[in-house]
Formats: structure tokens, sequence, C-alpha cells
């Protein structure tokens, strides 16, 4: 896929996604939002990959994409909870913004190379969280800033590991992601809160957008590199 194409529909996707899982965890516990929209996506991954047809890449691949669901389960668990102190605005672009820095610098290390505009980009990059990290006013109404960017350089190496993964068989790569987190945040919440929703709806209305967004991302990044998808990302 284009990366731009890729990158732009996975920003698109994921801020779809984060405004339903915020709503969705303002009205139940961020760590059941969690429990029940992954192994959703764990599923839907699966089934998507064995009705395409898609080789099941190699285990390296698969360890990458379990190695990037566990990061990224503690990091969007974080996000939620974000979400829910709010402003969900700021929270969002924050934890976006920031977690496109990560990527790019491994990206940059790596040889990859950024054109004029796409420094630029990166510069905007920073500087946009900078300044969500030091919003004025009432400090309750932006308790969750913090705690969104810190998801958000979690977020970061959740797609550098991600990106790792160089086989065609991305949705394999995903579900073993999905797998992964849900093999540790199911019983989890079965045993401190158990798994029956709040908001069956916006629990079954966020889920595609996280699965979606991943998928757009990882063919961006196999289209154009770590430096590109991330600052396209970064939009979100």
């Amino acid at each position: 896929m284009n990366p731009v194409v890729g990158g732009l529909l996975s920003a698109l996707t994921y801020g779809v996604g984060d405004f339903l899982a915020g709503l969705a965890s303002r009205r139940d516990s961020p760590l059941r939002v969690v429990a029940l929209t992954h192994p959703l996506s764990a599923l839907a991954l699966l089934g998507l990959a064995f009705l395409l047809g898609q080789p099941v890449p190699p285990a390296a691949d698969l360890l990458w994409g379990m190695g990037a669901g566990l990061v990224g389960l503690v990091s969007v668990l974080a996000f939620y909870r974000a979400l829910a102190l709010g402003p969900m605005g700021a929270v969002s672009v924050g934890a976006g913004a920031l977690s496109a820095v990560v990527p790019v610098v491994v990206g940059l290390l790596a040889g990859e190379t950024l054109s004029a505009l796409g420094w630029l980009g990166a510069a905007g990059v920073l500087v946009g969280t900078a300044l969500l990290s030091f919003q004025p006013g009432d400090r309750g109404q932006g308790s969750g800033v913090p705690l969104g960017l810190l998801a958000g350089l979690g977020f970061g190496l959740f797609f550098v590991l991600l990106g790792q993964a160089e086989s065609p068989g991305v949705l394999w790569t995903l579900a073993a992601a999905r797998v992964a987190s849900s093999a540790v945040i199911v019983p989890l919440t079965a045993r401190r809160l158990g798994l029956k929703p709040e908001n069956p709806r916006l629990i079954l209305a966020s889920f595609p957008g996280d699965m979606l967004g991943n998928l757009f991302y990882l063919l961006a990044v196999q289209g154009g590199g770590l430096a590109i998808g991330a600052l396209l990302l970064s939009q979100r």
C-alpha cells in the first residue's frame, strides 16, 4: 500500500476508535473496555487472515507482534484512563503526536531519510506536544494529559516493535499482538471486575477503529518505513 494513503487511513480509523473508546471508558472501567475489545480484534483479524488466505509469517514476525501486543496493552490502558480523565481532544492529539517521536527517531537511526516537509512535520509534532504538556488553567481539567503523553511514548514503542515484521502476512502479526494482550487482560479483568459491559454498543463500535488503525499503519510502514508511517499517523 502507498505509505501516504496507509498512514492517513490509519490516522482516520485510529481517531474514530479513540473517540468511541474514550466514551466507553467514561461509562465503564478502561480495564473492561480493553478486555472486551482486544479479543474481538483478535477474532476479527484471525477470521480475515483465514478468509483472505494470507500466508502465515515466520515465527520471528509473530514474536514481534506478541511483544508489541504486551507493550501496547499497558499503553492503551493508560490511554483510555487518560481519555476518561480528559480533556479527550488534548489527550488524543498529545498521545498521537508523541507516539510518532519514537518511531521517527528509530527510523532515522536505522538510515531512513525525511524530506524537508517531513522534517517540518516532525518539528510540528514536537511543538504541539510541548504545548499540550503545559496547558494553562485548571489542573483538574487537564489531569489526563500527562498520562496521555506517557501512553503516547508507549504507543511509539508498540509501533516500532510492530514495524519489525516484514512478511506480507500482516493480519497474522496483528492477531498475534491481540492474542498476547488478550491472554493477559481477560483473566485479570474477569477476576477483578467481571466481563459484563456497562455499554455493549460502545464496545462493539470502538474495536474496529483500533484494529484497522494498526492494519493500515503496518501496511504504511512496509511501504515507506517507520519514520514516514509514524509522521502520518501523528495526524490522528
